[in-house]
């Protein structure tokens, strides 16, 4: 049984030990409306190729597990409504089922492991809902840092979550989190979280070697690198909590919880912003995947410890 299918141009750049970027697919499914999220998926992948590596846009397409996507089925799953969203749990039985589903952070790490991808570029990871002492909503994404050996580019882990349980379940699971550039960590549309980094490191290269130092020492898991959004592009964090924070109070009048949360979160804020979350959400994953180019180039060049 094959597992997982590789577009041409995935499977010729791994082949080559060529530098490859991976790219979840719910920011397109349940991140962004059409037609935008079809554009920001093309640019993203786009900036990639710009930055000297392959794109690979990994999705569950009919129980096929695909790692890159072509032309055709990229703006197929753009325009799907009734995706699947896929994490560590799900993933296999949608498979198993021949269904469609797109791929969270924990999904879109494992498929990359299994292809043999290093690097992994998507927008802000998932973590600790804000009210989850009495939820116990947590993300797979956490406990899928900590096994699963990909480095993630994000910017910061989503600012509709509680940032700082987030980071203490980040560092009770082992997970390193490294800021790019600066010493505190970023808040998604936010450059500043008011948290310090607990690591911090300046160039694509010092990511690569820590990544492949990681593999060396036989430590499982990866390691999440805090790409702090350009400053243009920025919602100041003063502006941005007292909208979250009347989102949060809407889903909790409307009863919307589990998966269903972070999409009504950010449709929301879509709404209260007058569109600028949305812009800013572009920009920070342009911005991510820029960087995810550079430290996947750098890794090619390095030798496996």
């Amino acid at each position: 049984m094959t597992l997982v299918h590789l577009s041409a141009p995935v499977a010729d750049a791994l082949a080559k030990g060529a530098p490859v970027v991976a790219l979840e697919s719910t920011i397109i499914t349940h991140g962004m409306p059409w037609p935008q999220n079809l554009e920001m998926a093309r640019k993203v992948e786009q900036t990639i190729r710009d930055g000297g590596a392959t794109p690979a846009t990994i999705a569950v397409l009919e129980g096929k597990l695909c790692v890159g996507l072509d032309a055709a089925q990229l703006e197929a799953l753009a325009q799907t409504k009734h995706a699947a969203k896929l994490s560590r749990a799900d993933m296999a039985v949608c498979m198993a089922r021949g269904g469609t589903g797109a791929t969270t952070v924990a999904a879109t790490m494992i498929a990359a492991r299994l292809a043999g991808i290093e690097v992994f570029a998507t927008g802000g990871i998932g973590g600790v809902h804000r009210g989850a002492e009495e939820s116990f909503d947590i993300s797979a994404d956490l406990q899928e840092l900590a096994q699963t050996p990909v480095t993630v580019i994000a910017a910061g882990a989503k600012a509709i979550l509680d940032l700082s349980k987030t980071m203490e379940v980040l560092e009770t699971l082992g997970v390193p989190v490294i800021a790019y550039g600066q010493d505190q960590l970023p808040a998604f549309w936010s450059r500043e979280a008011g948290i310090a980094a607990p690591l911090r490191l300046d160039t694509a290269r010092q990511i690569a070697e820590a990544h492949r130092m990681r593999g060396a020492l036989g430590l499982p898991g990866g390691q999440l690198v805090a790409n702090p959004i350009p400053e243009g592009a920025e919602i100041p964090r003063e502006t941005m909590m007292p909208i979250i924070a009347r989102a949060m109070e809407d889903a909790n009048a409307h009863g919307i919880h589990g998966k269903a949360v972070t999409p009504y979160l950010l449709q929301r804020i879509f709404e209260l912003t007058e569109g600028r979350s949305l812009e800013s959400n572009i920009e920070l994953v342009l911005n991510n995947a820029r960087l995810g180019a550079a430290i996947a180039t750098e890794m090619s060049a390095l030798p496996v410890k």
